[in-house]
């Protein structure tokens, strides 16, 4: 909902919970007003009327206080725009019109007479999410181009307190999403990628809270960039002790494009949340926003995959995957997954990237026949692709050497023995549309998970005459290419895998169903990963293996099945161990678990998530609440000689109702299971347990009740 003010000057976009105002002064400066509970247009008018800052010597009252400061004028905070045009460098706008745009969109338009330049700023409420980001258009009349240092999408602006502490997820290969926070202290913080993708150190979200927030408790507010890029992130705490957020796609001010007259760029959404239920309630609601407007088909529950790599690595036949796929079956898997070296001449990491057709000493009739092998045991079908890369050793590469990114005259660096395709480039584009189609067309492919496993190096472009601008160019080109791929096949889903955790945010989750999470199948290590990953995201998305043990691929830990599996199962359920090895008890074990998480499944992944207990070395535990289900997940690490394990608290629970517990027979209240908790019977090293509760209608009959809810 918009509201505007009597002069036309003061803006109010309110969600079910939170507030979001701005003001424009009469020199056509633009204020940020309020961002934080519910108010009212009148509070809004209030706080425009209330005096300015006094000025100071070496300061600039606009600091910290304007919604999207450009470069030039009486400002010495990080620019969120920079444009060059005609040797004049910076912007200074004038105030054109306001319009509403689609879905409630407020539209601010400004333009620089100078450059020719006009932006508009826009914003828009999704629930208590202010989605918001910026237009550039070069409307000169002449021939200048305008050249494009930094365009970011927003800048936010937080409330005057006395503290401040700053929450970041963190990592590397291998251990990503690791949730950190620490005191915000003044000057710049600056987060970021570099790498050409969102990248493994980083996942592109910041939250700040001022008052001690817990877990469902205190004020927080969030940010989180809808970019699969290079990007950057600054938390600015300024002299006074004002605060500021800015972020968008690029990682320096050394250019991003270049605009001849008539044309316009659009910089990605940077969307924020404030947030009163603590980190717990912000969580839930990003989670909640992105179900709801940015991952695709959202309210249909994710199956449960097994994915061949783990057994099989680049040493693959028809017949062996058919073997493994009659094993999956045997499980209960719904969705089996060819993963590297079905294509061209990959028998290592060496070759073959490219060259997008089945090997035909490995697959003789091509995909088709273990496709149909593969449907006609009752699960759907899928393939493993990496478009962006190339070997050297591979027949694109010698056709089209110049499709790379490289810079001339310097060497053309590799990781994984594979380099970057220029995405940018339209015949690039062109050829991979016409290989991925082919795949798609020729054989009955289900899924595609879709990796890219090394970052930019060396990002040149010859011939290009701004080739600065490769770099925002590639992830259009990247999305372009994977928005044609799912308009031609709507049955077709997408994971979104870069090296694991490498390319996991908004922009991405728009175009995929789901992410992989990380290459770190180990189920210990796995909670603090999928702990972090949760602060932003919903489990809906997460996608989460049983690989075999010992943990070969990583670090050799023991565990049993139960903990590898409860550990997966709080997220989207995978399998990826060498079946054939499993014994005929393992396999029945697993059999049971993937029929129970089939009965969690729209629980775990599309509820609400609370998180219990922290993984922080003792007992951790979530839970997930959808209407009268409720799905408690419980680990405990370790135990140490005469240590009880703590009953967990639950959250999210009526408390003057009952809830009939499957696995144990008992009858809880509501109020108990709040306040005193719930008894896991967690005991020793690496155990785990599942627990499926049922609020009652009807508490007087609790036999009864436990009784149809075993049955069901």
């Amino acid at each position: 909902m918009i509201e505007i003010g009597a002069d036309d000057r003061t803006w109010l976009l309110s969600g079910p919970t939170s507030s979001y105002a701005l003001r424009l002064t009469d020199r056509d400066e633009l204020l940020h007003l309020h961002w934080g509970p519910r108010i009212a247009l009148a509070d809004a008018e209030a706080l425009a009327a209330a005096p300015t800052p006094p000025e100071r010597p070496f300061e600039s009252w606009l600091d910290g206080r304007e919604e999207y400061p450009v470069e030039g004028g009486p400002r010495f905070v990080r620019p969120a725009l920079s444009v060059r045009g005609g040797g004049v460098r910076g912007t200074e706008w004038r105030f054109l019109r306001w319009a509403e745009g689609a879905d409630g969109e407020l539209q601010l338009h400004f333009t620089d007479a100078v450059h020719g330049l006009q932006v508009t700023l826009s914003y828009r409420m999704r629930g208590d999410v202010v989605e918001r980001y910026a237009v550039l258009l070069n409307a000169s009349t002449g021939a200048t181009d305008l050249e494009v240092l930094r365009a970011d999408s927003a800048t936010w602006t937080l409330p005057p307190r006395e503290r401040w502490r700053f929450s970041q997820l963190h990592g590397r290969w291998a251990a990503e999403s690791r949730l950190v926070r620490s005191e915000l202290t003044y000057g710049e913080r600056v987060i970021g990628s570099r790498r050409g993708h969102t990248g493994h150190q980083h996942l592109p979200w910041v939250a700040l809270d001022a008052d001690g927030a817990t877990e469902e408790h205190g004020e927080v507010y969030s940010c989180a960039l809808a970019w699969s890029g290079s990007w950057r992130i600054s938390v600015h705490r300024l002299p006074d002790g004002a605060v500021q957020i800015t972020g968008g796609s690029g990682h320096d001010d050394s250019g991003q494009e270049l605009l001849p007259p008539g044309t316009a760029i659009a910089t990605p959404v940077f969307a924020g949340l404030w947030s009163g239920g603590g980190f717990g309630g912000t969580s839930r609601t990003w989670h909640a926003y992105q179900r709801a407007h940015v991952i695709p088909d959202a309210d249909e529950v994710r199956p449960v995959l097994y994915n061949s790599w783990e057994a099989t690595g680049f040493d693959i036949s028809e017949e062996q995957q058919r073997a493994l796929a009659e094993r999956a079956a045997e499980l209960g898997v719904e969705l089996f997954v060819v993963d590297d070296a079905w294509f061209g001449a990959r028998v290592s990491d060496r070759a073959g990237l490219g060259d997008w057709t089945p090997n035909p000493d490995r697959f003789p009739g091509g995909l088709g026949p273990l496709a149909d092998h593969v449907h006609a045991l009752g699960m759907r079908f899928g393939i493993w692709v990496e478009p962006e890369m190339v070997n050297a050793d591979s027949d694109l590469y010698r056709a089209h050497p110049d499709w790379v990114q490289h810079c001339p005259g310097r060497a053309r660096t590799e990781f994984r023995n594979q380099l970057v395709l220029n995405l940018a480039r339209e015949d690039v584009r062109s050829h991979l549309w016409e290989q991925l189609d082919a795949l798609l067309t020729g054989a009955p492919v289900d899924y595609v998970k879709w990796d890219f496993n090394r970052c930019f190096t060396d990002a040149g472009w010859p011939g290009e005459p701004y080739p600065q601008r490769l770099w925002d160019a590639h992830v259009h080109g990247f999305y372009d290419l994977l928005d044609r791929l799912r308009a031609a096949h709507p049955t077709v889903a997408f994971e979104s895998c870069s090296g694991g955790g490498g390319r996991v945010d908004l922009g991405v989750l728009a175009r995929t169903d789901q992410v992989w999470t990380s290459d770190n199948t180990d189920p210990l290590d796995r909670l603090a990963i999928q702990h972090g990953f949760s602060q932003i995201h919903p489990a809906r998305v997460m996608a989460a293996w049983v690989t075999d043990s010992p943990n070969t691929q990583l670090n050799g830990r023991v565990s049993s099945l139960r903990f590898r599996f409860v550990s997966a199962m709080a997220g989207v359920l995978g399998v990826g161990g060498d079946l054939t090895r499993w014994s005929a008890a393992e396999r029945a074990e697993a059999r049971d678990w993937v029929e129970l998480y089939k009965e969690i499944r729209p629980v775990v992944q599309l509820g609400d998530l609370y998180r219990l207990r922290d993984p922080d070395g003792g007992p951790c535990a979530v839970s997930y609440v959808r209407g009268d289900d409720v799905v408690v997940l419980a680990w405990l690490p370790a135990q140490a000689y005469g240590q009880e394990t703590p009953p967990v608290r639950l959250r999210g629970l009526d408390p003057a109702a009952a809830y009939a517990c499957a696995d144990t027979g008992a009858v809880h209240r509501g109020a108990v299971l709040l306040h005193h908790g719930l008894r896991t019977g967690l005991r020793g090293d690496l155990d785990a347990a599942v627990f499926r509760l049922r609020r009652l209608a009807d508490v007087t009959d609790a036999t009864d009740a436990y009784s149809g809810l075993a049955q069901s």
